[in-house]
């Protein structure tokens, strides 16, 4: 199993909505509201690289989603 990061920029004032239509999404583990350049990271535990793709589109689907920004854990 691998794991990934997604650091997103969504509109502004939709971070709660957002992170509750991020957790419908099954492989996201965790996805927090922060501060700074990016207002969400979301953590994925992934079976394989299909499966990043799948979810990365589904995330970039959501409407109040601007950008990501994908981050692959190095394992090892």
């Amino acid at each position: 199993m691998s794991k990934a990061f997604i650091l997103l920029n969504c509109d502004l004032g939709t971070e709660d909505e957002t992170i509750k239509e991020l957790l419908t999404i099954a492989g996201i583990s965790f996805a927090y509201k922060t501060h700074g350049v990016y207002d969400i990271v979301v953590k994925l535990n992934l079976g394989s690289e299909d499966e990043l793709r799948s979810i990365a589109q589904k995330i970039r689907r959501i409407n109040n989603v601007r950008s990501s920004l994908t981050m692959l854990v190095a394992e090892g």
